[in-house]
């Protein structure tokens, strides 16, 4: 479904666009995060959510977004050019920037058939799991890529 162009969409458009392939029977695969520092850990993460469907819809946490989740000094990367990179994956179908601190808003818009999250958690631990779930998706753990992080990137920087 990717069309090739790097776009960061509005929620609505996104939302336009996940009903439009609902109905050609697309299943739409849905994560969330901040994307700060791109690492190889992001890239197969992303990969990884997209072989569960034939749709992979990103939300990117905004700046204000970040700030609340990691403190102040992040992120590194503007939520605009993180959304352009992350948009310009070829696992990556569509990319919107929100500012909640969770993604349960628009995830009650999107009703994905999956949500993915990293499996560095248990799904009891993902906030996101009922509203899902209420909507007839499901979530879905992706390996984790031990000591693949902004947070270990950011840290081996300021040592060095």
């Amino acid at each position: 479904m990717k069309t090739g162009a790097i776009t960061v969409r509005t929620l609505g458009s996104v939302v336009k666009m996940v009903r439009s392939a609902k109905a050609a029977g697309e299943k739409i695969v849905t994560t969330n995060g901040c994307f700060d520092i791109l690492h190889v850990g992001h890239v197969r993460y992303l990969q990884g959510a997209r072989k569960l469907g034939s749709m992979l819809v990103v939300g990117i946490n905004s700046d204000a977004s970040v700030r609340r989740l990691k403190g102040p000094g992040r992120p590194i990367v503007p939520a605009r050019e993180r959304a352009e990179i992350v948009s310009a994956l070829r696992a990556v179908d569509a990319v919107f920037i929100f500012n909640d601190a969770t993604p349960i808003r628009w995830l009650k818009q999107l009703k994905p058939h999956i949500h993915v999250k990293g499996a560095d958690r248990t799904v009891d631990q993902v906030v996101e799991k009922k509203v899902v779930e209420a909507s007839g998706g499901r979530l879905v753990l992706v390996p984790y890529i031990k000591n693949k992080s902004t947070t270990n990137i950011i840290k081996r920087i300021r040592k060095n």
